[in-house]
């Protein structure tokens, strides 16, 4: 036994572990990417389809759904068939669906297809993270984990721009299409290079009973729950009977979920993680992480779209470069966490310095120029890659290390659902905030305001002067001023989201040191033991 317990401790993979994380991160990004390229697309694949704009957003809420409830039993899954075996598998999945998407020819067709794909999607994102933390030693799993983060946070940003362009330049059907050869690609290194660790053998070996109450618990209780995340706004929440039968069974579901796996001897998820120090306050932060990452990614080009009338594919022209500006400072703030600084200490700069960008996200205005928008997205973006790095190395500290595959799902559900959360919580702020704003201008834009009679007056002649008569001229100065009206109304709700989202991250700047950092020397595996 202890001659095993020393040939563990130093397996090394049979091939170079920086050719490993390139061939697990191809497919997370295409993965990441195809979540967030099919949003433009969504009123071309409706008028395509013969579907209205409401009934073709299923096309994103399916797949969410669907990934939403794989990720965190994809850690589960990973013991049960072996990890690399899982993850081949969702490889597959997600390129054959891709095939089935593009393919399609009916909504419903689109749908089944999308379901399919998020199941084999969901996958992909925990299955990397933990090969990654097996694959290579402690002191390079920051530079490692910097390469994962360019596929996660890089992608969405990109995403929005690269479906714009495909679907102007071909046609929707090529979001899919181009997953093709990433997917077969992937498939083909992943059986070459990828291999399992011992431990996960025996772990397999050892034999484990499948508990079927546990799966259908979380299986029932998320998509309920997503279901109400993503619907919620469009359907005006607890109004719709929908919304609050989903809510009423996904959320008692999820409690019981969570207290059943707590007690059962081979849970699911294993939930007791969470009472170790390190990992329960990193899957904080990963939860927190997805609402500020997430959040701020919506937020910015529907304010692009709705207040200055730029295009999809212009506004996400507009948070591209900041996905670039990730790319560069990845690498650093992976070399940072190999580094002798603290990584606690690195983690609380990162979310000083976020706190401190989104409030400056605070000065945009509809007259904004296109490039301070670029700049002020690039410095928004940049201390993400310090939070991000060290928080997904910090995650296993005090972990054992047969337990990899549950720590990775587990990060990444929690990330994902802040996701969900934070964009919902996002859009309702926005659209009561918008309410409250055209309000308060509404009383002091009535004909009995001097400024706002002088304002008419002003417009008006400039419409008279551009040859219109006194009615057609008076009537588009009304339009004018009511729609610059709107314009700064919406204007003021994303001010107001930026700045409660900077004062929400700016209290967790101290958080970071209740996590418990390895003394030099100590193995980050064998921390609990």
């Amino acid at each position: 036994m202890a001659s095993q317990t020393v040939s563990h401790a130093n397996w090394k993979p049979s091939h170079n572990p920086w050719v490993v994380a390139f061939t697990v991160t191809l497919a997370t990004f295409m993965e990441v990417l195809d979540s967030s390229i099919a949003n433009v697309s969504l009123p071309h694949i409706a008028g395509s389809l013969g579907a209205t704009y409401e009934e073709s957003t299923w096309v994103l809420t399916s797949y969410l759904v669907s990934s939403a409830i794989v990720l965190p039993v994809s850690g589960w899954l990973s013991t049960i068939i072996g990890r690399k075996r899982f993850y081949m598998l969702c490889v597959a999945l997600f390129t054959i669906c891709s095939l089935l998407c593009g393919l399609a020819t009916s909504l419903p067709m689109l749908i089944i297809a999308r379901v399919l794909q998020g199941c084999g999607g969901g996958g992909l994102q925990p299955s990397e993270q933990a090969i990654l933390a097996d694959t290579f030693p402690i002191e390079k799993r920051g530079m490692a984990f910097s390469m994962y983060g360019m596929a996660v946070v890089v992608a969405p940003a990109i995403g929005p721009t690269l479906g714009g362009w495909i679907t102007d330049n071909l046609n929707w059907h090529w979001i899919f299409f181009i997953n093709l050869p990433v997917g077969l690609l992937s498939l083909l290194l992943t059986q070459r290079l990828v291999e399992d660790p011992p431990w996960l053998a025996e772990e397999r070996g050892a034999g484990i009973k499948i508990d079927y109450i546990g799966l259908a618990l979380i299986v029932i209780g998320v998509a309920c729950f997503q279901i109400v995340l993503d619907k919620g706004q469009e359907s005006d929440w607890f109004a719709s009977p929908l919304i609050f039968a989903m809510f009423s069974i996904g959320v008692p579901v999820l409690i019981a979920f969570f207290m059943w796996e707590w007690y059962h001897e081979d849970p699911i998820v294993d939930v007791r993680l969470l009472k170790n120090r390190n990992f329960g306050t990193a899957v904080f932060f990963s939860f927190t992480l997805g609402i500020v990452l997430f959040g701020s990614t919506v937020l910015i080009p529907q304010f692009l779209q709705t207040s200055m009338g730029y295009t999809a594919e212009r506004a996400g022209m507009a948070l591209s470069p900041g996905g670039f500006a990730l790319m560069v400072m990845m690498p650093i703030a992976g070399r940072l966490t190999q580094s002798k600084i603290d990584p606690r200490v690195l983690v609380a700069t990162g979310f000083l310095g976020m706190a401190i960008t989104l409030h400056l996200m605070t000065s945009i205005y509809p007259g904004m120029d296109f490039g301070t928008i670029v700049m002020l997205r690039i410095i928004q973006v940049l201390p993400l890659a310090l939070i991000f790095v060290p928080i997904s190395t910090l995650n296993y500290v005090g972990v054992p290390r047969e337990k990899s595959n549950q720590v990775s799902g587990l990060s990444n559900f929690a990330r994902n659902i802040g996701g969900s959360i934070g964009t919902s919580l996002l859009s309702t702020f926005i659209a009561r905030q918008n309410q409250t704003h055209q309000q308060t201008f509404a009383h002091h834009t009535t004909h009995g305001t001097n400024n706002f009679q002088h304002l008419l007056s002003v417009l008006k002649a400039m419409f008279v002067s551009q040859g219109y008569d006194a009615v057609t001229a008076m009537k588009k100065a009304m339009a004018m001023a009511y729609q610059s009206m709107q314009a700064q109304a919406s204007a003021l709700s994303f001010k107001n989201s930026f700045w409660i989202m900077s004062v929400i991250v700016l209290c967790l700047t101290p958080l970071p040191f209740i996590m418990r950092r390895p003394r030099p020397g100590e193995d980050w595996r064998r921390a609990a033991h």
